[in-house]
């Protein structure tokens, strides 16, 4: 375990990015950040350095994920298919099951060293979900999780009819966090038409844009999504748009 505790969180917009080149950049951060983990375990208390923490949000292209337990069944279309949609379609390393990615919704990407701030995994997906509800509840909407269920649900309680507005999955190795969420704020429904959501064949899913009857402003959610994500987990945020990658 690394002995300084460093609560900044480095803040970048990636924009909208081909999701190869997004998750080629997080590899990147996320193997920098195991290494260094390695390393400071190796040496003295005296010689560690503190881990750095990274925030990314984005936005992509058509594009279909499955998880590391996911059923490729789950993908409803076939190749010809895909090729209509503009989708691409990767299988990756993180956990859950289908889920798709595309123009209007934000996701975002946590490489987080877990020491920094928490070694709880259960905690870590609870707190994402948290500040997607606290975002929706700002802009007027209630939301909640369903027990069993990962992830984030308009009509929770009674769940006459469910609505997934957030899907959760995400990988760590030496509590350093990668992948993370997608949230529907302007998001065209009709692409999961083509897969089982998340597995979950019986509920539906939807976006802010369908519950408000109106197309949202995405920065404006994203601002609010920042602000309840580095309270809850007591972050500084450090918007370092100059913050280099290689693709």
């Amino acid at each position: 375990m690394n002995n300084i505790l460093n609560k900044e969180v480095y803040f970048r917009h990636l924009s909208l990015i081909d999701y190869q080149q997004a998750w080629h950049y997080q590899e990147q951060l996320f193997s920098q950040l195991v290494q260094l983990k390695i390393e400071n375990r190796k040496a003295d208390s005296t010689n560690q350095k503190k881990t750095p923490n990274y925030l990314l949000f984005c936005q992509h292209p058509h594009v279909y994920t499955l998880g590391k337990s996911g059923k490729a069944a789950h993908l409803l279309a076939d190749a010809t298919q895909l090729a209509q949609l503009q989708a691409t379609f990767y299988h990756i390393n993180r956990g859950g099951d289908i889920t798709y990615h595309g123009p209007g919704q934000i996701v975002g990407y946590p490489i987080l060293d877990l020491d920094n701030f928490f070694t709880d995994i259960h905690l870590y997906l609870r707190l994402l979900e948290e500040a997607i509800i606290l975002t929706l509840a700002d802009f007027g909407l209630e939301a909640g999780r369903i027990p069993g269920l990962t992830g984030v649900w308009l009509d929770y309680e009674k769940q006459l009819n469910p609505r997934k507005i957030c899907a959760l999955g995400v990988k760590t190795s030496r509590w350093v966090t990668m992948h993370g969420f997608a949230f529907n704020v302007n998001t065209d429904l009709s692409y999961f038409n083509y897969i089982v959501p998340c597995g979950i064949e019986d509920k539906a899913v939807t976006s802010m844009a369908k519950e408000l009857g109106a197309i949202q402003n995405i920065a404006e959610v994203e601002e609010r999504l920042v602000v309840h994500l580095a309270n809850l987990f007591q972050m500084q945020i450090i918007r370092n748009e100059a913050l280099t990658y290689v693709l």
